[in-house]
């Protein structure tokens, strides 16, 4: 009998009706959202000066412990919209077509150039030192929630059709089914999407600290605005400072929080057989191993869990669906919409208004900006492809060799490369086309991690069995990649593809507009537009290049990346 060297048998597609009008529902929401928050803006002093910020060693621990705070924070709020946005999308239809739209709106939206005007807005009805805090949080809550709602909606919908039904036929209800079935489902491509979450905050942290609009300087004590001073003053020995210390929190929540979560949930690999070389961790096994904490687990945890169990039991009994599942929120979802139509039309009317005071030569600049930049996403996007895939697989499949790189790959993707970028534009500007190289370099360093940590995710998730069953089929090393490794990571790579894409538009507003040294280095592109506008608080044109972009990486993302998503789920999940 031959062998069908397949390992995936794609499925066939099932038609999915989506319409336009909640892409213009949602694109119309945000851009009045985006206008009151330039109309605030303009009512805020002129002129506010920032706190001075002190470049002493002493001072470190003290700003660090303010930044882990900020950071913390974000990923409490992150994993919570995460979890729920997530679980609504992926099992209410109705709920999806609204709710995923307005994901990809979301995660486009360069909080980088609009982060001074939140503020501002904020200061409006809030006071000054808690405005600041809270566009800091914003900010780094917007560099790591968008990657991991994504790998939890990605996971939600390929979880194989037989898990669902055994899931049916013990009549779990909805908490049962998270317990059981879909956090253990998500739990390594949710594990790794948060570490790549905290890189990315880490990577922010100068601009989530520090910012300006015009002659309003805001900051905040912090190891980001520490490492921001130190590089305007051309402090060298408090640079390496603030970067040592930013390295050794790296080290120590490698060690003392991923590694073990990683551990922990290799248990949850969907496969017959054990892998050969599992994840180790030092603090895992003692934690495993300490009386004190057995004791602990058996006199509180467990017995804690098993209480809320039963109450869930006992309040929500156990049904042929998940509650959740079940919850149609159509009726809710367009109530609140014809609610909203009359304030979404009123204040459309006046964001056109604005929109029609911008001279017909910016649009023209607009447009222009928007190609070039276009250019400079995807190559840095089909770059990082090139890279991370081979890269990913093999640090994926090598336990040992993701142990070692795992915390190297976290430092290099959490160095705040905004403070090192006006060094390379130094020696790139010699070069042909040198800014330009620059800029793709810099979107580069900000995205390409989002790509590597997925591919490693979904390579540590390939089944044991199916590797052993490509092994006893004698495939070559291309069959392999075509009929096993390719399909597995289909999802993963279209979760790290789509937040690199958006990663690197946003990225753009720090890469085509530099300034260091008393200079202004600028190239054509729209987040150079976007930042000029800011530095000018000329909030017509930030409006409309803000929208623009927002505009193109929604079309983008319904042509392309929302119809690859739709292929993974129906086509390329385990079966």
């Amino acid at each position: 009998m031959k062998r069908d060297p397949h390992i995936f048998t794609p499925q066939q597609p099932v038609k999915h009706s989506s319409s336009w009008w909640n892409d213009v529902i949602v694109l119309i929401t945000v851009a009045v959202l985006i206008y009151v928050g330039a109309r605030l803006a303009l009512n805020t002093p002129a002129v506010i000066e920032g706190p001075t910020i002190s470049l002493n060693p002493s001072a470190l621990p003290f700003y660090a412990s303010l930044s882990l705070r900020r950071m913390l924070i974000a990923y409490v709020l992150s994993f919570l919209f995460t979890i729920v946005y997530g679980y609504i999308a992926a099992y209410n239809r109705s709920a999806e077509h609204i709710l995923i739209p307005l994901l990809d709106v979301l995660q486009s939206v360069p909080i980088l150039s609009f982060l001074p005007v939140v503020l501002l807005s904020l200061i409006a009805f809030l006071p000054q030192r808690l405005a600041v805090e809270l566009a800091s949080i914003i900010l780094i809550f917007t560099s790591q929630v968008w990657n991991m709602t994504f790998a939890w909606y990605q996971s939600l919908k390929t979880i194989p059709t037989e898990l669902h039904e055994a899931s049916t036929i013990f009549r779990l209800n909805g908490w049962m089914r998270f317990k059981t079935l879909e956090l253990p489902f998500a739990a390594i491509s949710l594990i790794w999407n948060s570490m790549m979450s905290w890189a990315g905050g880490w990577f922010f942290l100068m601009a989530a600290e520090i910012f300006t609009a015009g002659q309003r300087n805001f900051s905040l004590p912090g190891l980001g605005s520490y490492l921001k001073e130190a590089a305007n003053q051309g402090d060298l020995t408090a640079m390496i400072l603030g970067i040592v210390t930013l390295v050794l929190i790296i080290v120590v929540l490698d060690q003392l929080a991923w590694r073990p979560l990683l551990t922990w949930a290799d248990r949850f690999k969907l496969e017959m057989v054990e892998s050969r070389m599992s994840p180790t961790s030092w603090f895992y096994d003692a934690l495993h191993s300490s009386r004190i904490i057995n004791w602990l687990s058996q006199k509180t945890f467990y017995p804690t869990i098993e209480k809320f169990d039963e109450i869930t039991l006992h309040r929500f009994p156990m049904t042929e669906q998940s509650r959740m599942a079940k919850v149609n929120l159509k009726w809710i979802l367009y109530f609140l919409i014809m609610a909203g139509i009359l304030v979404l039309f009123y204040g459309a009317y006046l964001t056109g208004q604005m929109l029609l005071t911008v001279p017909l030569a910016q649009w023209k600049n607009i447009l222009s900006g928007l190609i070039a930049t276009l250019l400079r996403v995807l190559i840095a996007l089909i770059i990082a492809l090139l890279w991370t895939l081979p890269v990913g697989v093999s640090i994926g499949s090598n336990a040992r060799l993701t142990a070692r790189l795992q915390p190297i790959m976290q430092i290099i993707a959490s160095v705040p490369a905004t403070a090192l970028f006006p060094i390379f534009v130094v020696i790139l500007l010699g070069l042909p086309g040198g800014l330009n190289l620059a800029a793709i370099l810099l979107m580069l360093m900000g995205t390409q991690w989002y790509l590597l940590f997925n591919v490693i995710a979904g390579t540590t998730a390939i089944p044991q069995d199916l590797k052993d069953a490509a092994t006893m089929l004698q495939l070559n090393r291309w069959t392999r990649w075509r009929t096993l490794i390719l399909p597995s990571l289909f999802p993963y790579i279209i979760t790290g593809a789509i937040t690199s894409a958006g990663g690197a538009w946003n990225a753009s507003i720090v890469a085509e507009y530099i300034e260091f040294g008393g200079k202004t280095l600028s190239i054509n592109g729209i987040g150079a537009l976007i930042s000029e506008a800011t530095a000018s608080g000329d909030y017509p044109l930030l409006l409309a290049s803000t929208l623009s972009m927002i505009l193109t990486v929604s079309i983008i993302n319904r042509f392309v990346w929302r119809r690859l998503y739709r292929i993974a789920a129906e086509r390329y999940r385990l079966e």
